[in-house]
C-alpha cells in the first residue's frame, strides 16, 4: 500500500485539549518578570493607583486578569468605563483596561475612588499614562506621578508560548522543531505569531518546517510578512 497517514504528532486533531487560560496559561519570562513580581504582591496597602503598559500583544491584559481574579476587582474596559455605577466600584479594587481610553472625568472619579479602604486601581494601556492626552491640569499631575511597570516584546520563551497557544486554538500539532524555527524568523509579537499561524492553516497541509520556510519565504516575497 503506497502512500500513508503523517504521523499523529502533524495531524491536525479535532480532539485537541483546551487551550489554558488565566494564571495556568501565562508563561513569566525576563520580558514580564517584573510586572509579575509587583502584581503579586500588590496592592500591600490601601489607596494605590498603579500601571501597566506595553506593547500590543505582551500580555499585559492577561496578567492583569490575573490579578483581578485574585483580589476580586471590577473589571471595567476604556470609554465603558464611564457607564460604570460608582456604588459598585466603592470600596473595591478595580481594573481599567485600554485605560487611556477613557474620558477625563472618569478618570479622575475612579482615582478618588481608590483611595477609600478597600479601593485600589490599575490602569493598563500600550503607552504610559505621563503620555495620555488629558485637558484636566490636576489629572495630568495625578497620571505622571503614578507608579508605572512597563512590559517588554516578547522574548524566545514568551512567543514560543504565544505560538503554541495560537496553533492549540486551531487543533493543530507542529512538528518537531517547527516553533523553534518560527521564533528564530518572526517579529517578535504576538500579532506575527497568530498572522503565520492562519497562514499555516490556510495550507491545510501538516505543519512540518519545510512547510514553515515555503509560507514565510513566500510572505517575504509578497512584502506582507510582519518585520
Amino acid at each position: 500500500m503506497s502512500g500513508g497517514l503523517p504521523p499523529r504528532d502533524q495531524l491536525k486533531l479535532p480532539l485537541q485539549r483546551a487551550v489554558p487560560t488565566g494564571a495556568a496559561g501565562f508563561v513569566r519570562s525576563d520580558c514580564n518578570a517584573e510586572a509579575a513580581r509587583v502584581l503579586d504582591r500588590w496592592p500591600d496597602a490601601a489607596g494605590q493607583v498603579m500601571a501597566i503598559c506595553g506593547p500590543a500583544g505582551c500580555g499585559k491584559s492577561h496578567l492583569a486578569a490575573i490579578w483581578a481574579e485574585r483580589v476580586g476587582a471590577v473589571p471595567l474596559h476604556g470609554a465603558e468605563a464611564a457607564l460604570a455605577d460608582p456604588l459598585e466600584l466603592e470600596h473595591r479594587p478595580v481594573l481599567l483596561d485600554i485605560a487611556q481610553d477613557a474620558d477625563d472625568e472618569t478618570l479622575f472619579h475612579l482615582i478618588n475612588l481608590a483611595q477609600a479602604e478597600g479601593g485600589a486601581l490599575l490602569l493598563v494601556s500600550r503607552p504610559s499614562p505621563r503620555q495620555w492626552s488629558v485637558q484636566v491640569p490636576d489629572l495630568r499631575s495625578r497620571l505622571d506621578s503614578l507608579r508605572v511597570v512597563a512590559m517588554e516584546p516578547p522574548d524566545d520563551l514568551v512567543l514560543a508560548a504565544i505560538l503554541r497557544t495560537r496553533f492549540a486554538e486551531r487543533s493543530i500539532a507542529p512538528g518537531d522543531g517547527v516553533i523553534d524555527y518560527l521564533v528564530r524568523r518572526i517579529d517578535r509579537s504576538a500579532a506575527a505569531a497568530a498572522d503565520i499561524v492562519t497562514r499555516l492553516d490556510a495550507e491545510h497541509r501538516p505543519v512540518t518546517r519545510v512547510l514553515a520556510r515555503q509560507v514565510l519565504e513566500a510572505a517575504d516575497e509578497s512584502g506582507d510578512l510582519f518585520d
